[in-house]
């Protein structure tokens, strides 16, 4: 028995040990931009498998007590499951649906394999009346949290998870069913603690086998402490189906209601990963809750010697070394009217949870989309270079647009009038020649197979949550006295005194939103009914969901001493709400931003190139975890170039690594990819390096920047979201200053490379050991540039 527990102890410990380190480390280095080596996993599921199944082949072979062999053979069942289900997450998590339907197909086939050869082995008798209401009771139960705290995702993913969750059950009860014989003798005290805690041993093995990486970390939250209730349920279903009921109900929770991709350390705040780890531990809780109540005797059951006694049968097993009567009948007695308290409370928790979802939790299918990307792009050959403000400028907008939204019309018809004939939902674009569709696998494989398709990227869809992200406000109320070092640095300030503001230029920022109302950007936001577009909330009027857009767009633009460009106007666009996007929620921003239109337009047909603005900033990325290849913006960032707009992108903060700059638009050789320094002129390290085709262009400060914040606030953040700006502020500095360079890109990046100042190297390998590698040309001086402008 000694030995059990030690292996028990020990197979938890290996299973939540390994699942927790590696979803860790997968996490981190995410962050800094580096991928998880996709054979982390099947090493992992084979350590892990060795570790537990060493010691639980030799508790299921040497010991003399068939009880504590049995343990051990459960045991070994949960290190197998533990050790392929953790190799079979060699599937991406962004294809979860391909992950459920194989876990689903596997672990079935396993359960089915499980149950043929031990068909009997834990059976005593019938189940009894009412226990499979309890088991549906207690499981709704445990479901209950993840109603409200998630969202399912599409139809074909919901039915995989559901298929999974019916499969883990299987697993949980084929592997448990032949215990509980070796449990009963000494009483229901017995059964429901030691047998709930040689339950919940092997249920953390099977958690840990269970789900795409980040959701098995919940699952090992809530399967565990189901033992107790597994336990006490088993006398009264000896095959093991209220197990099954039970788990494949809470395991549906964070297979079904947690997309993998968002359990991700991107999204901080009170995101998914807040609140499915908070229903997760309510889950654990619940279950317990259960298991307790359950064992004190929901169900009464008569002692087995008892009734070999009256039968005049021999005494079957009654402890760890005395033979057991394999099929001997194990009474259960239901309470007096059991049965009918069974199904009546597990109907009613049934309907009133599915009433709370559908009224108040986020009901509905949110899965993530197809994003059909053409084989032709649009030419942009031919078109106008007209440079300066005024009419010409216009008219180069307007047949950049004109070229586009036609090409696209023709381009895409084919593929428009067979989505229409099988009614699939789609949202065209011309900024990028592609569409987005509402499909599953079935309709992927459909598109991929098409002579006009180039390839289907996966447009990643967050789902909705309980209640809004709470807006981040900044530490400081009152605004600079006093222009700060960074807009020092990049010789602002000389400028104003020269009567160079920004004025008679327009800022577009894409980003998380902006907070109209600020006093440090209210009197400059542009206005009229196509400045502002929200694809994500369809908000009418400027506003931040977290922050991030108010602090950026302020640096660029804003009063009050933050703002590199204070007179220079802005409109907005918010593709960030919540710190993940898409290629599609990209675009609608940078389609916006060629030209706008008002409130419900319709991009192809009511877009304004005339008020398209001359500069864009955009501190964002796109990685291929939201849905983006190396080149799939490439053809949108190179159209706003050949309008004349310039397009100024954030390096990453995925640095030091060599080579960590590698996410558009950054790469993009049409954009002007900016890296950090902080006060002292030295690059950070967390920005971002070359070699990336020239990448970096040019450096400006990203270190404690002063700037504002929502609700009237300012703070210091850094990052190249805080670089980036700087640079679109001097821009429209310099084309403020000299308005003949507008749409003149290459003269503009010329002026800028020229007048630099130079930028302090932080160590790094060859070949991010010099400064174009790490900050480009150096630190942008808009005061230089428009001296040199005018030389």
């Amino acid at each position: 028995m000694v030995a059990a527990v030690l292996v028990g102890v020990w197979a938890v410990a290996v299973a939540v040990v390994s699942q927790f380190g590696v979803v860790l480390t997968g996490q981190v280095l995410g962050q800094l931009g580096l991928d998880l080596p996709g054979l982390v996993w099947p090493l992992i599921g084979l350590l892990a498998l060795a570790l537990v199944g060493i010691p639980a082949w030799l508790l299921a072979r040497m010991p003399r007590h068939p009880g504590v062999r049995a343990v051990g053979t459960a045991f070994g069942l949960g290190a197998l499951v533990l050790g392929a289900g953790s190799a079979l997450r060699l599937i991406p998590a962004s294809a979860n649906e391909l992950y459920l339907l194989a876990y689903a197909v596997l672990a079935g086939a396993a359960a089915y394999v499980l149950y043929r050869r031990t068909d009997g082995a834990g059976a005593f008798g019938p189940t009894v009346p009412g226990a499979l209401g309890w088991a549906v009771l207690g499981g709704v139960l445990v479901l209950a949290p993840f109603l409200w705290s998630g969202a399912l995702g599409g139809l074909t993913e919901s039915l995989a998870a559901l298929l999974a969750a019916a499969a883990a059950g299987a697993l949980a009860m084929t592997i448990l069913a032949p215990l509980w014989r070796h449990f009963t003798g000494r009483g229901r005290p017995t059964l429901v603690l030691a047998g709930g805690l040689v339950a919940g041993a092997a249920l953390a093995l099977v958690a840990g086998g269970t789900g795409a990486s980040g959701v098995q970390i919940l699952l090992l939250l809530v399967l565990p402490p189901l033992g107790f209730a597994v336990a006490a349920l088993a006398p009264a279903s000896p095959r093991g189906w209220t197990t099954l009921t039970l788990v494949a109900l809470a395991a549906f929770g964070p297979v079904g209601f947690v997309d993998p991709d968002e359990m991700n350390l991107a999204l901080i705040g009170r995101d998914v990963p807040f609140y499915a780890l908070l229903a997760a531990l309510i889950a654990w809780l619940v279950a317990l809750v259960v298991g307790a109540a359950y064992g004190v005797g929901l169900l009464r059951t008569e002692h087995p010697s008892s009734a070999a006694h009256r039968a005049g049968a021999p005494v079957g097993w009654t402890g760890p070394g005395v033979p057991v009567q394999p099929q001997q009948p194990l009474h259960v007695v239901p309470r007096t009217g059991g049965r009918t308290l069974a199904a009546g409370l597990a109907t009613a928790v049934a309907l009133g949870a599915g009433a709370y979802y559908l009224s108040t939790g986020q009901p509905g299918f949110f899965g993530d989309q197809l994003f059909v990307v053409l084989k032709e792009q649009a030419p942009l050959t031919g078109l106008p270079t007209t440079t300066g403000l005024g009419p010409g400028r216009d008219e180069r907008v307007n047949a950049v647009y004109r070229r586009l939204v036609e090409h696209a019309d023709r381009t895409q018809a084919p593929l428009r009038t067979e989505l229409d004939r099988w009614g699939l939902d789609y949202q065209p674009y011309y900024l990028v020649n592609a569409i987005l569709v509402n499909g599953g696998p079935e309709t992927r494989i459909w598109l991929e197979a098409r002579s006009d398709v180039d390839r289907v990227l996966t447009d990643q869809r967050l789902r909705p949550l309980p209640a809004e992200v709470p807006v981040e406000h900044g530490d400081e109320q009152q605004a600079p006295t006093v222009p700060q070092w960074n807009l020092r640095m990049v010789g602002a300030p000389d400028l104003w005194l020269r009567g160079v503001t920004g004025k008679g230029i327009v800022v577009g920022s894409s980003d998380s939103g902006v907070d109209g109302t600020h006093p440090a950007l209210a009197a400059n936001f542009r206005g009229g009914d196509d400045s502002w577009l929200d694809p994500w909330s369809d908000s009418r009027t400027p506003n931040d969901h977290n922050g991030h857009g108010t602090h950026t767009t302020a640096t660029a633009v804003g009063r009050e001493r933050v703002g590199v460009a204070p007179d220079a106007q802005w409109i907005g666009c918010v593709n960030l709400e919540r710190n993940m996007s898409s290629p599609s929620l990209y675009l609608d921003c940078m389609q916006f931003m060629l030209a706008p239109y008002a409130h419900g337009g319709n991009p192809f047909t009511d877009g304004r190139p005339a008020r398209a603005p001359h500069v864009l900033n955009n501190s964002w990325g796109c990685p291929p975890l939201e849905g983006c290849d190396s080149t799939v913006l490439r053809p949108a960032t190179s159209a706003l170039a050949a309008a004349g707009i310039a397009f100024v992108a954030a390096a990453g903060n995925t640095g030091p690594a060599c080579g960590s700059l590698d996410t558009p638009p950054a790469t993009d050789p049409a954009s002007i990819t900016i890296a950090a320094v902080d006060e002292n002129r030295t690059v950070t390290g967390f920005s971002s390096r070359g070699p990336a085709g020239g990448k970096p262009d040019l450096s400006a400060p990203g270190a404690a920047v002063l700037s504002a914040m929502p609700g009237g606030t300012y703070a210091r953040l850094s990052g190249t979201s805080m670089a980036t700006p700087h640079v679109s502020g001097v821009i429209a500095l310099l084309w403020s200053a000299h308005p003949e360079l507008v749409g003149d890109l290459a003269r503009t990046q010329q002026l800028l490379r020229e007048s630099t100042q130079p930028a302090l190297i932080a160590n790094a390998p060859a070949p991010c050991d010099d400064e174009a590698a790490q900050a480009g040309a150096g630190i942008v001086n808009a005061a230089e540039a428009v001296v040199a402008a005018a030389g």
